[in-house]
């Protein structure tokens, strides 16, 4: 079954599961959004996972001539996401994969920012009720928690940039389900551990189709560059560049660009793409399937199962 209310009606149960897979892609961002497509670029895949297992979110830095490729690494069993690292070298053969953080909650979105004489992560973690900075302490695989965000609302996929002097964070709220896709909220400080102060204008702009961060904020010719997901159709459905024409304190003016979506060639991942960050001289993104099987309803059945024999005991 597909689309229309048996669509609907598989999402509320959870029955139809989005399986991501991500791309090294040899172009910078700034070229991709220019062509509006990363169809003709060379790509490399990242490794596949097992049956309802996933990787998603990139977010790479390069390091001694090795490209380090931090992920999300979910499986539907469990449904706490992880962050992973992945080690590449020159010429994108595979040189190694380890953990590189986790938590009692779900992480996603393993932003890399080097600032300060140090390389910083700033996951996902809105379950968590909080947003918390890490620094490496041996990097890439030990990370220690070094700072929590204070900010006007829990953040969804905070994104920074340092743009004119000052620090700026992108972020959608978790303060309601919907905000989460639509709601974008920024804050500014003078140092990336803060204080943050809200824009006053928050939340700067409410659309599903251009407000959730989705990769590295960029100065291109002169304007930060916010990639944002087009959740408009779907949950990641696109990648859209966010133009920021003016960006301070006291007021802000955007402009979205044009769909970034899945070529053809990369079938059946091509119901998707919400991820498009900056490594140096390539880009990593991730794209979409979605599978609906006896095997993912079996997987709903014992979670469920599970759940009560919980309550049960309790």
């Amino acid at each position: 079954m597909a689309g229309g209310r048996h669509g609907a009606w598989e999402t509320r149960l959870g029955l139809r599961k989005d399986i991501w897979r991500p791309l090294i892609v040899e172009a910078t961002p700034a070229q991709i959004v220019a062509r509006g497509t990363i169809d003709g670029f060379r790509s490399h895949w990242l490794p596949p996972m097992g049956s309802f297992c996933f990787l998603a979110d990139p977010f790479g830095i390069w390091r001694d001539d090795r490209l380090h490729v931090f992920v999300e690494t979910y499986d539907y069993r469990v449904r706490i996401g992880a962050i992973e690292v992945l080690t590449y070298s020159r010429d994108f053969a595979l040189l190694g994969r380890a953990p590189a953080l986790s938590e009692p909650w779900h992480l996603s979105y393993p932003i890399i920012i080097e600032a300060e004489g140090e390389t910083w992560m700033l996951p996902e973690a809105h379950r968590s009720n909080r947003s918390t900075l890490y620094r490496a302490v041996e990097f890439p695989h030990r990370w220690e928690a070094a700072h929590i965000v204070g900010l006007d609302h829990v953040p969804v996929d905070a994104t920074p940039i340092f743009h004119d002097g000052l620090w700026w964070l992108f972020y959608t709220s978790a303060s309601r389900e919907a905000d989460k896709m639509s709601a974008l909220h920024i804050a500014f400080a003078e140092r990336l551990a803060g204080p943050w102060r809200p824009h006053p204008g928050n939340p700067v702009r409410v659309d599903r189709a251009s407000s959730r961060p989705g990769g590295t904020a960029q100065i291109i010719d002169g304007r930060v560059m916010l990639p944002v997901q087009d959740c408009s159709a779907t949950y990641g459905g696109a990648i859209r560049p966010l133009w920021f024409d003016e960006l301070s304190t006291s007021r802000v003016h955007m402009r979205e660009g044009t769909a970034i979506t899945p070529p053809g060639a990369l079938a059946p991942f091509v119901e998707g793409l919400h991820t498009l960050s900056a490594a140096g001289d390539v880009s990593l993104v991730d794209v979409k399937r979605t599978e609906l099987s006896a095997h993912g309803l079996s997987i709903e059945i014992a979670r469920e199962a599970k759940k009560l024999a919980r309550r049960l005991r309790a």
